[in-house]
């Protein structure tokens, strides 16, 4: 049996199955996607959560940051994903970041916006960076049904109050807080929690302290999962070299390289040839 027909036989990824598999000891593996193509391939090759993440600000549209991505902008990415996945196996969960503004001016409009999420994309859940300020909100969100993944550590919609990426919480003072708002989150019904370029022993210590599941990004190995950006592990970024990212392919210069012969080939009147013609 293929490794597509035995993802297939796999039922849909939910809440509940991530906490079994962080109850059974099972990892999760996370990444993001940001078109149908990726989507479907990500689906069938076992990915259990693929992240809209709004890291397509930066890899999709080519901007420095997180920011200027917009709701409507994540909605089309989400629908192709999500179109993506229902095109395979249908297994992986979807989860869509909600943009920077979208949920930081008040509850109300938090929910409201989740909502239009959750409406306009039959995607699983969303996710949401930060801690005691966003607890109220996350609340709020779960209460009418809607699940919220939560994100601590290094969260890049705050970038410019950080004013660098380096690695968060190596203080004992901000550890502790970022241990305490794990706790929050867990309270206020988050179903996971991202953990994002901390000390290896905090990302334990935060594992074992709470009973939802724990993703890991430059987080150690001890989370109950990882996630990466998938143009990072990829190779197709070829300006981002943290040390948190494994480079499992070198798309960049693979077709770098179709590209550069398929141009030659044009040129030289190499293609296309008369059993490539009609």
């Amino acid at each position: 049996m293929s490794n597509r027909e035995i993802v297939k036989k796999l039922p849909h990824v939910t809440t509940r199955r991530l906490l079994e598999m962080k109850e059974q000891g099972e990892k999760i593996a996370m990444l993001t996607a940001y078109d149908y193509t990726t989507a479907r391939i990500l689906d069938r090759s076992g990915v259990d959560v693929i992240l809209v993440g709004d890291s397509a600000s930066n890899v999709f549209s080519g901007h420095d940051t997180t920011l200027p991505i917009t709701i409507e902008e994540m909605i089309y990415h989400t629908k192709a994903v999500v179109r993506g996945v229902q095109a395979e196996t249908s297994r992986a969960m979807v989860v869509i970041d909600m943009p920077f503004m979208s949920y930081q001016l008040s509850s109300e409009e938090a929910l409201r916006n989740a909502g239009k999420i959750m409406k306009d994309n039959e995607c699983d859940a969303v996710k949401m960076e930060g801690g005691k300020v966003i607890v109220d909100t996350v609340k709020r969100i779960t209460d009418v049904g809607i699940p919220v993944m939560g994100h601590l550590g290094l969260t890049p919609q705050s970038i410019y109050r950080f004013g660098s990426y380096k690695v968060r919480a190596r203080e004992k003072t901000e550890a502790e807080e970022l241990l305490r708002d794990a706790k929050l989150l867990e309270e206020a019904g988050a179903f996971a929690l991202v953990l994002e370029k901390i000390p290896a022993n905090l990302a334990a210590e935060v594992t074992r302290s709470i009973s939802i599941p724990t993703i890991g990004i430059g987080a150690g190995q001890i989370c109950d999962g990882q996630v990466l950006v998938i143009n990072d592990m990829l190779g197709l970024n070829t300006e981002f070299h943290p040390r948190f990212v494994r480079k499992y392919a070198d798309l960049d210069n693979i077709i770098h390289d179709a590209v550069s012969r398929y141009v030659d080939d044009v040129r030289n009147g190499q293609f296309p040839l008369e059993e490539e013609s009609y």
